[in-house]
Parts: C-alpha cells; sequence; structure tokens
C-alpha cells in the first residue's frame, strides 16, 4: 500500500513540473508587438479651452451668493483628515471631498482623492468608486502649524495656493487652474480659433506636469513629463492618423528623475503607420 502512494506522489509532482514547463514556455503578451494603443489611456483631441476665464467670472458671481455650509463651486461637500506621525512631527490634512463621480482631466497629471481604505491622499490611479475626489479648501498642518493651503476642484489644484514654513511666514505662492499651473506656456496653430499646438506646464518658473504636441486636425502628436524642467520617463510621438486611431511611432526613453548624473536618453521602439513594431532596443 505504501508503494502504491509513493509511485501516485511521484507522478504527481512529475505532473506539476511538465505543466510548470509548459506554462515557462508559452510566449508572454508584448506590449511592443503592436502600435496601436487604447485611445482611453490618453487624450485623442486637444482640450477645446484651457484657462478659462468665463468659470472665473462664474465662481465670483457665486461669491455673492449666501455661502452654503460646505459647498464649493455649487458643489455639496463633506469633510475629512488625514494624520500622522513622522519623526515626531504630527501631520494633519484637512480638506473637503465630494462624493459625485467625475472622469479625471487625462491632461493633468496629478490628480487628488481620498482613500478610505488607508485613510491616506493619492495623486494617482483615481478610479469612481474606489475613492473620492478632494473638492474645495486644504490644509496641511505639522505640530499646529498651517504649512499649506489652496483649494482643490474636482481633485486638481485650483486657484491660489499657499507654503509656509514652521514659523508660518509666507514662503511661496501658485496660481492654478483646474490642475493646470497659470505660467504653463500655450502655442497656437492659429490664434483667432485658439487651435493649439503645444502645451508647456510651468511651475515655479520650471516646467513640471505633462507636455502634450498636437497636429493640426486637432490629434496628439507628442505626450511626455518634465520633473524640474527636465525631461522624465518615457516620451512618445504618435503617427497622424487624422483621429481614427492611436498608433505609436517611436518613445524616448528619459532619466526616470530628474538631475539623473550620466543618462543618455535613447530611442526605445519604433512602429511603422500600421502599428507594426520596426525596432526595438534590447535589454
Amino acid at each position: 500500500m505504501s508503494r502504491f502512494y509513493i509511485s501516485f506522489i511521484f507522478l504527481l509532482l512529475l505532473s506539476k513540473v511538465s505543466f510548470a514547463q509548459k506554462e515557462e514556455s508559452k510566449p508572454k503578451s508584448d506590449p511592443d508587438s503592436s502600435g496601436v494603443v487604447n485611445s482611453r489611456l490618453l487624450p485623442t483631441t486637444m482640450p477645446l479651452l484651457l484657462f478659462d476665464d468665463s468659470k472665473e467670472k462664474e465662481e465670483k458671481k457665486e461669491k455673492k451668493k449666501k455661502a452654503r455650509k460646505n459647498e464649493w463651486f455649487g458643489i455639496k461637500t463633506k469633510k475629512g483628515y488625514t494624520r500622522k506621525e513622522i519623526r515626531g512631527q504630527q501631520i494633519f490634512e484637512h480638506f473637503n471631498y465630494t462624493d459625485l463621480t467625475r472622469n479625471p482631466d487625462p491632461y493633468i497629471r496629478d490628480v487628488y482623492w481620498f482613500d478610505t481604505q488607508d485613510r491616506s491622499i493619492k495623486t494617482k490611479d483615481y478610479v469612481a468608486g474606489k475613492g473620492y475626489l478632494l473638492h474645495g479648501p486644504y490644509e496641511r498642518v505639522i505640530n499646529e502649524e498651517v504649512v499649506e493651503s489652496g483649494m482643490f476642484y474636482y481633485g486638481t489644484k485650483h486657484k491660489t495656493w499657499m507654503l509656509f514654513d514652521s514659523k508660518n511666514v509666507l514662503q511661496d505662492k501658485n496660481h492654478f487652474t483646474e490642475g493646470w499651473p497659470r505660467e504653463s506656456r500655450t502655442r497656437y496653430f492659429d490664434q483667432t480659433t485658439k487651435s493649439i499646438q503645444e502645451i508647456i506646464p510651468v511651475q515655479y518658473g520650471l516646467e513640471e506636469g505633462n507636455y502634450f504636441y498636437f497636429y493640426e486636425d486637432k490629434q496628439v502628436a507628442v505626450t511626455g513629463e518634465y520633473q524640474f524642467g527636465e525631461k522624465v520617463g518615457l516620451w512618445t510621438e504618435y503617427w497622424d492618423t487624422n483621429n481614427t486611431k492611436a498608433i505609436r511611432k517611436r518613445e524616448v526613453q528619459y532619466q526616470e528623475a530628474a538631475y539623473t548624473k550620466n543618462f543618455r536618453p535613447y530611442i526605445r521602439a519604433e512602429w511603422d503607420k500600421d502599428g507594426n513594431l520596426v525596432y526595438r532596443k534590447d535589454n
């Protein structure tokens, strides 16, 4: 009887090894096999309006009306806070948030939302129903001193943001419009129609945030990211398909973090107009 069980276990182990070898021999999915990308992963056309002054005029009108408790920009909100201790310092974040669902603007890099599971504020991977977008006033307090204050609009920095030192002395001030730093530069193909050619995000005098370049037919041509005035991460160029589909043309790899020494940008991959891979740098 024992010999039977030993033989059975041996056959079972042998079958598992054989199955594992088959699994390893299966070709893994190649993200570069096709240059065609899901258009939902990136904005396919330029924003119709950027830094729209009409919304600011509406906000001024709203100010004149009688203020309602926890209502900001016409939206009813709830109050929340986070608390943590780092090196003996008590850090609080006081904020308002909305339970209204809204898809984040794909042009904005940082969308702030409240993760109720671990009670923290995050800027990446927001999914409707997973958390709540910050909306309304925000304060960051360290040892009872306000070190940062500002306003959010559906998860994006909005209006005036101020930074203070530990003695509550103003150190810096910046202005935003729904996530876009007001210093950002916009170039147009046509000034009369406001047909956008290029959006360069600028904050504190340096390029900071998501960069976009467009074709004249309004399709996205180039996307990338700046940090502290330097290109970082993967920059992608797209073929002009007259907005029928998004097909990658070339990807250039830059340093992952600004001011990385001895890093040379290189072409990571290239595709033809049909999305067929024609070049890829070996790792």
